[in-house]
Order: C-alpha cells, then structure tokens, then sequence
C-alpha cells in the first residue's frame, strides 16, 4: 500500500474500538483502539489521508503533484471522482468534490461553521438540533475560541438572527427554510415560520408555539427584520416556488401567504 503524499504516514488511522470490536473478555483498557484503513486515491494516482487531503487541498488541483483532477460531470457540471478506502469499505469513483467544496469554504469562513450545519439540520428536518444550535449556549463558543489558532484574527460570531437567514453561497442560496421544504420538514418550517417571519400569530398552530416553549425557544420582535419567506435562492425562487414543485408533502401550504409573501 502507499503512503500518504501529504505526510508520508501508512494509510491507515486509528479509531476507538467499540464494544462490537472487542473480542468476549477483553476490555476496553487493554484494546482501546482499532486500525482501519484512510485511503484517498485522487485521479492522479495520489494518495492521503482524508484529514491531509483536507488540510492541502487546492481547488481542482492534487496538493501533491499538482495535476488538475477535476473532470465533467454527467450533468455538465464539475466532479472530482476518487477511490476511497476506509471503515465503511471501498467506494470506487466516488464523486468527492462537494464535500471538498464545502471543506473549503469553511477554512475561508470558519464563521459560517454553525450557519452550514443550521442549514443541514433543517434539510434533516432535525427540530431539536436547530433548536439547539439557535441557543447558542455559552461552552460552545468557549469550545470554538479554543479551536482558533493564535495567530489568526478573531471573526465576528454569528447571532441567532443571522444564522436563521442565512443564505447557502455555495448551495444556489438556499436558506433555512428552502433546505427544510427541500427536505420535506413540515415541523422544521413551522418553527422558523414562528422565528423569522410575520406570518400572524393566529395562523401559526397552537401545537407549534406549545412545541417550541418546551423546546426553551420563542418568538421575538420581528419589527425590521427580513421575513424568511422573501429570501430567493439563486435561481429566483422562493420557498414556496419550491414546494409547489415537491408535491403533496406540501399541499395546503402553497398560494396562502404561509411560504411566500
């Protein structure tokens, strides 16, 4: 097997092993940790780590022997194709290049961090994890400062009010509430309705605010804020546009003010 290109390192990375990958009277303490394998194998025919391919990437181009590993998708848009080896198995031809994509943008806006995984929450339609994230309770940031390299400038945190109207940059400007129609998150675009917009208290359900008090969070003052539902994607659209395209999952909500304004 080769080496890593970034480090030189074996192709491998040590994880915990859990107790399915202890053999029947071992412990913990005397088999903490299992090798499995981290092969990245570019077009190029180099290979990394997953985290050293991170850490060196440049935007279609190998960090090693500098050939461009970028090749035309089936829907004539960009692809990185590799093979990729590592717990799960082998997936050959592999089309890496979003999660790149993404790695990259975080590393030029490590403040967008809890505004991206706000964004996938609500396409998972996970309520209690946006609930969670919006809270934004005080170890987290502790945790975050702690990450920060020294020698790096400080970037402003994200507030509540900026992470529910963010807008995907490299995702054709989806918002929170695009991602959970998208997503097919009834309950998730029930609670950023409550949160970010003026839809009237009496068209929210009573189920709806009951929900989110238990959940610790409520709706504020919505005077000269942006109203989710105006917020367009990159192609023009707004949220309802596309629930009205997602089907009946949608019915009863497109044409009545709820998506739209």
């Amino acid at each position: 097997m080769s080496n890593c290109s970034n480090c030189g390192d074996p192709l491998t990375l040590e994880i915990e092993a859990d107790d399915n990958d202890l053999d029947v009277g071992s412990s913990s303490a005397s088999n903490p940790v299992k090798t499995v394998p981290d092969d990245v194998e570019l077009s190029c025919g180099c290979h990394f780590h997953w985290q050293c391919l991170i850490d060196s990437y440049e935007i279609r181009q190998c960090p090693s022997c500098n050939r461009d590993i970028s090749s035309s998708s089936p829907t004539d848009g960009q692809q990185i194709l590799c093979n990729l080896h590592n717990e799960g198995g082998l997936q050959e031809r592999l089309d890496i290049m979003p999660l790149l994509t993404e790695e990259a943008y975080l590393r030029a806006y490590p403040e967008d961090r809890k505004c991206r995984a706000f964004l996938e929450f609500c396409r998972e339609g996970d309520l209690q994890a946006v609930v969670d994230l919006l809270k934004d309770d005080d170890d987290d940031d502790e945790e975050d400062e702690d990450e920060e390299m020294d020698d790096e400038p400080s970037r402003p945190k994200k507030t509540a009010e900026e992470i529910l109207r963010y807008q995907d940059p490299i995702g054709d400007m989806q918002s929170g509430l695009h991602a959970a129609v998208t997503g097919g998150s009834r309950e998730v675009a029930w609670l950023l309705l409550l949160l970010a917009s003026d839809l009237p208290e009496l068209d929210i359900p009573a189920l709806v605010y009951q929900e989110a008090a238990t959940l610790g969070i409520m709706r504020e003052d919505q005077t000269g804020k942006v109203d989710i539902r105006s917020l367009r994607d990159g192609q023009g659209r707004s949220a309802e546009q596309l629930a009205a395209a997602a089907g009946p999952i949608w019915s009863g909500w497109v044409g009545n003010g709820r998506l739209a304004i």
